[in-house]
């Protein structure tokens, strides 16, 4: 199993209270895209870090405090912007729509 569970990922082992999570899924028409890419980019536009969708289209980063863009980048669909906040004890959830 790989930890993800109906609606979201796990966060089985995930200490909430000591991280700023930022995770969620990328879906096109509905549906989960796999093998996506999510990028994290700083508030200056700096990339900062980059990882896979996994075979449900769910992504998660483990972020400093802060403003941060997630950049969605997929085969067939122009690159998709998403702002968001992480913040220490919180799980930022987003879903990208390309």
């Amino acid at each position: 199993m790989c930890g993800a569970v109906e609606g979201g990922l796990s966060l089985e082992g995930v200490n909430v209270a000591k991280e700023a999570v930022v995770q969620g899924q990328v879906t096109r028409g509905g549906e989960p895209v796999p093998n996506a890419y999510v990028r994290l980019l700083d508030r200056t536009g700096e990339f900062t870090a980059e990882v896979p969708t996994s075979p449900e289209g769910h992504f998660r980063f483990f972020a400093g405090e802060g403003e941060w863009t997630l950049r969605t980048l997929a085969p067939k669909a122009d690159p998709v912007d998403r702002s968001v906040v992480a913040t220490v004890g919180s799980v930022a959830e987003v879903t990208i729509s390309l």
